[in-house]
């Protein structure tokens, strides 16, 4: 038995999202926790995972307001590393009409980006059964070597590894970079998440079986999930296909934490059941549960602190089965 089901290394920083106009016309924004990795742990908690975050945040007001609601939401924040000199990162969410978003970001530097390598405490991923990351966290060389040693020490560690490219562009120095880091975390994971854009990005393909088909072949990742938004999701696993509409919603507000939430429902599953003999009835059960837990978060503001229960997301199942 190990100490956490997931581990997840990466950005921990605050999501200003819009909520409303002031007296004189002035958009007010919400200050909410976000970054991916906190946001599909938080997930997990409330499916009654445990988890631990390895991160850093300013020693800041938004920093200390950070620590705080991870670790009220489940999170072990032990190996969250504050920074005297480099502020939290900030970023401001733009819902565009379709329930889009665009994102700015204040992050040059941001704390997020200065994780060192010898701040990542081993025991904490080794003590874990899935080692989650992303890209946020290799855009900038000091995390990126972080980033990378963590992921061997969970490869070594029998750890399985998951990835969700989350491709922020603006980010980048350049998209030939953003490919490269990509394209290593496809060769070093057991589960990938990926959304439709990005295997367009990847593959040069909107075909997104054949995308798939691409990736399988080139990093013999055993699962993929590819995300679909408004279409769904699929899971491609050895010869099996399996796709699941979605659970559209007409109180949806936003789409900021569907992707997170999806991967964490994901991930719960396959800590459940484990990865070596997925059924189709198995694939069909994974994607409709992540897809309900998906819709669910859009109909709400943030993420992290308001993540569904596992209740919320069985009833919904059953009332569109009705």
């Amino acid at each position: 038995m190990k100490a956490y089901d997931v581990a997840a290394l990466g950005e921990l920083l605050i999501d200003f999202t819009e909520n409303g106009l002031s007296e004189q016309g002035n958009p007010i924004l919400e200050a909410n926790p976000g970054g991916a990795p906190c946001n599909v742990l938080a997930m997990l908690n409330r499916l009654g995972k445990k988890t631990a975050f390895i991160g850093k945040v300013g020693n800041d007001t938004f920093g200390k307001m950070l620590a705080k609601e991870v670790e009220q939401s489940g999170t072990d924040i032990k190996n969250l590393v504050f920074d005297d000199k480099v502020h939290t990162t900030l970023a401001f969410v733009h819902t565009k009409p379709d329930g889009d978003r665009d994102f700015s970001f204040y992050r040059n530097p941001g704390a997020d980006m200065m994780l060192k390598k010898e701040e990542v405490m081993e025991e904490v991923i080794k003590s874990s059964r899935i080692f989650h990351f992303g890209t946020l966290s290799s855009t900038h060389e000091g995390v990126r070597e972080a980033t990378r040693y963590a992921i061997e020490i969970a490869k070594r560690s029998g750890c399985l590894v998951s990835f969700d490219p989350n491709l922020r562009e603006p980010l980048w120095d350049s998209l030939k970079e953003a490919k490269t880091q990509i394209a290593y975390g496809l060769s070093k994971c057991d589960i990938l998440k990926i959304s439709d854009n990005e295997v367009e990005f990847m593959t040069g393909t909107s075909d997104y079986t054949k995308g798939a088909a691409m990736i399988q072949e080139s990093y013999g990742i055993p699962l993929i999930f590819v995300t679909l938004g408004r279409e769904g999701s699929r899971a491609y696993y050895k010869d099996l296909e399996v796709e699941v509409q979605p659970f559209l919603q007409s109180n949806t507000i936003e789409t900021t934490g569907a992707g997170d939430t999806f991967e964490a429902c994901a991930l719960h599953y396959v800590l459940e059941h484990g990865i070596k003999n997925l059924t189709q009835e198995d694939l069909k059960q994974l994607l409709t549960f992540a897809n309900a837990g998906a819709s669910i978060i859009t109909t709400r503001r943030g993420a992290l602190r308001v993540m569904p229960s596992e209740e919320e997301i069985r009833q919904l199942i059953a009332e569109r089965a009705e």
